[in-house]
C-alpha cells in the first residue's frame, strides 16, 4: 500500500481554487486527532496554512484544528478535500507538479505511556510526496481483476486446522474502493477463500467502535449467502485519540466494551485484544462472560511467546485463571529473513544495497526493537539519508518482523486460539520465502492445534497497489497451508 496521501487522480477542480482528494496513508481508520501536520507547495511555492482547509463530510477544518478532533473519524474509504484558495480557479486538464507533506500519529502504536497525565509516545507515520498532477474531476477507474482461479481442493476431515483469511489482506483495495463490504465478501467467495472471516474492527466498520444496525444487517446477508463463519473480532485499544493525555482506565475500558458488544453483535465467539493490563481484564471478564467471548492477545514481532513482555502477561493470565484468556499466535514472530516485499519498498524509497545489508545485519541481531530502530535510524543520519523518507517503516521494519523459532509456540499452545497465518508473499514454488510453513504446520499438527488460520497477506503495507492481487496470494497460501497439513498425514 502506498504511503500517500495524493494519488494520479487527486488534483481536482474547485470554486475556491482548486482542491486535493486525499487518502488515509495507513491501513485502518484513523481520528482526525492524528494527523499532526499537512502542508502543500504547488509548482514550487509554499502554500501557507491560512489558504488551506481540510473538509470532511461536508465539515471544513483549519490545519491548526484537526489534533483537536478527537471525535471525528477519518474512515479507511472516505476521501475528504484538502481545498486550497487561490484567485483564480484551476481548470480541467491542467498539469501542475504537486508536492505534500503530513504526519500522522498510530493513536494504538503506543512506544511510551505518558508521564503525570501528559500524552504518551506514540509511531508516526511521516509522508512525503511530489507529483506531476492533471486537474481532473473524476476519480480513476478500478481495474478488472482475475476471475479464472482454479477451485481450490475440499477440505477434508483430516485437515487439523480450518482455513480463512482476515480481510485486512486485502486493506489497499478496500481503501481505494475497488470494493464496498458485501463486493469484497463476494469477491472472497468468488475464489473460493474460507470459511473463516476475520476483521478489523477500525478497518471495516463506518461507525467505529460502534457496530451499526445497517452493518448488522450487510453482514448477515453475506454471510447467509456465502456459507462464511465468524472467527475473530480484531479490536484495537486507541489510547492516543486524544493529543492531550492518554485513555484513563475507565476510557479504556468502555472503548474495549464497545467492541465486545459490537463482536457479539456479529457473532464472534473470540476477540483479539490488544492490552493484558490486569486491572482491565479483570473489569472486562465479567463482561466477556456476559457475552460467551474468548479474549486473545496478539503475539506479535518483535515478540514470541517467551519475550518478557508477553511473560507477563502470561503470569497475569495464571492470576486471573479464566478458560476465556488466550493467544492469537502471529507469525511475523517467527521469520527466518525479512520479506523480499519489504526490502524491494524500501529500495524504492531510496535505500541502496550497502543501506539494505546493513538494515538485514541490525535486523538480524538479539537487541530490542527499540534498539534496533535507533541503530538503523542513527546509520542512515549518519549517511546524510533522512529517515522520513522511509515513512514509517525505519520504525515498523522492525516490529513488523520478528525472528523467533517456532518451536516456541509449542511453550503456549493449549493456549493459543486463534493463528493470524502472516506472509509477505508467495514465490514461483509456492512457498513463503520469509516464513517456514511447513514447520510451523508441523509444529502445531503435533502440538494439538486444532482452531483457525487466518490467511493475513500484510505485503500491502510494502507492494504498491495493483502490483499483485492479494486474495488470489491468499488463495495460493491456501494451497501451501494445505500441501503442508497433508504432508504430515498418512498415506
Amino acid at each position: 500500500m502506498p504511503n500517500g496521501l495524493i494519488d494520479d487522480a487527486s488534483l481536482r477542480t474547485h470554486p475556491d481554487g482548486f482542491a486535493l482528494s486525499l487518502t488515509i496513508p495507513w491501513y485502518r481508520s484513523l481520528w482526525l486527532s492524528s494527523v499532526s501536520t499537512l502542508g502543500v507547495t504547488i509548482d514550487g511555492t509554499p502554500v501557507v496554512d491560512d489558504d488551506l482547509a481540510f473538509e470532511l463530510d461536508g465539515t471544513r477544518y483549519s490545519i491548526a484544528e484537526l489534533p483537536e478532533q478527537s471525535e471525528v473519524l477519518w474512515y479507511l474509504q472516505q476521501h475528504p478535500l484538502l481545498i486550497v484558495r487561490r484567485d483564480r480557479a484551476l481548470a480541467v486538464s491542467e498539469k501542475h507538479e504537486v508536492a505534500i507533506s503530513g504526519e500522522l500519529r498510530l493513536p494504538y502504536m503506543q512506544i511510551a505511556p505518558g508521564a503525570d497525565g501528559g500524552p504518551g509516545i506514540y509511531v508516526p507515520n511521516i509522508v512525503r510526496q511530489t507529483l506531476e498532477l492533471e486537474v481532473r474531476e473524476t476519480d480513476a477507474e478500478h481495474p478488472v481483476l482475475v476471475t479464472d482461479v482454479a477451485a481450490p481442493p475440499p477440505a477434508t476431515e483430516h485437515d487439523p486446522f480450518k482455513l480463512g483469511l482476515t480481510l485486512y489482506s486485502a486493506s489497499a483495495e478496500f481503501r481505494a474502493g475497488w470494493f464496498d463490504f458485501e463486493g469484497l465478501l463476494d469477491r472472497v467467495a468468488e475464489l473460493g477463500i474460507g470459511p473463516g472471516i476475520e476483521i478489523v474492527a477500525s478497518q471495516v466498520l463506518p461507525t467505529y467502535p460502534v457496530v451499526s444496525d445497517e452493518f448488522v444487517r450487510t453482514w448477515r446477508a453475506a454471510f447467509d449467502k456465502h456459507g462464511f463463519d465468524e472467527s475473530s473480532f480484531g479490536a484495537n485499544l486507541d489510547m492516543g485519540r486524544r493529543r492531550d493525555r492518554d485513555m484513563t482506565p475507565d476510557e479504556e475500558f468502555e472503548f474495549s466494551e464497545v467492541l465486545f458488544e459490537g463482536a457479539h453483535r456479529l457473532g464472534f465467539p473470540l476477540v483479539r485484544i490488544q492490552s493484558a493490563k490486569p486491572d482491565l481484564l479483570r473489569r472486562l471478564l465479567p463482561v466477556a462472560e456476559k457475552l460467551d467471548l474468548k479474549l486473545a492477545y496478539e503475539i506479535h514481532a518483535p515478540m514470541g511467546p517467551n519475550a518478557p513482555e508477553i511473560v507477563r502477561v502470561r503470569e497475569v493470565y495464571d492470576d486471573l485463571d479464566s478458560p476465556l484468556l488466550g493467544f492469537v499466535a502471529d507469525f511475523s514472530s517467527t521469520m527466518h529473513s525479512m520479506s523480499p516485499t519489504l526490502l524491494r519498498a524500501v529500495a524504492r524509497a531510496g535505500l541502496d544495497e550497502a543501506a539494505l545489508d546493513r538494515l538485514q545485519q541490525i535486523w538480524a541481531t538479539d537487541a530490542s526493537m527499540r534498539e534496533r530502530q535507533e541503530e538503523f535510524i542513527g546509520y542512515l543520519r549518519g549517511r546524510d539519508f533522512d529517515p522520513g523518507r522511509l515513512g514509517s517503516f525505519a520504525h515498523l521494519a522492525f516490529n513488523m518482523h520478528g525472528h523467533v523459532d517456532p518451536s516456541e509456540w509449542s511453550d503456549i499452545m493449549p493456549q493459543i486460539m486463534h493463528v493470524h497465518a502472516k506472509f509477505y508473499d508467495i514465490d514461483e514454488n509456492g512457498d513463503e520465502p520469509a516464513i517456514d510453513y511447513p514447520e510451523l504446520v508441523r509444529v502445531f499438527v503435533e502440538g494439538g492445534y486444532r482452531g483457525y488460520w487466518s490467511s493475513e497477506w500484510e505485503g500491502h503495507a510494502f507492494a504498491e497497489i495493483g502490483e499483485v492481487d492479494p486474495l488470489v496470494l491468499v488463495r495460493r497460501q491456501h494451497d501451501l497451508i494445505r500441501r503442508s497439513m497433508r504432508s504430515l498425514q498418512p498415506a
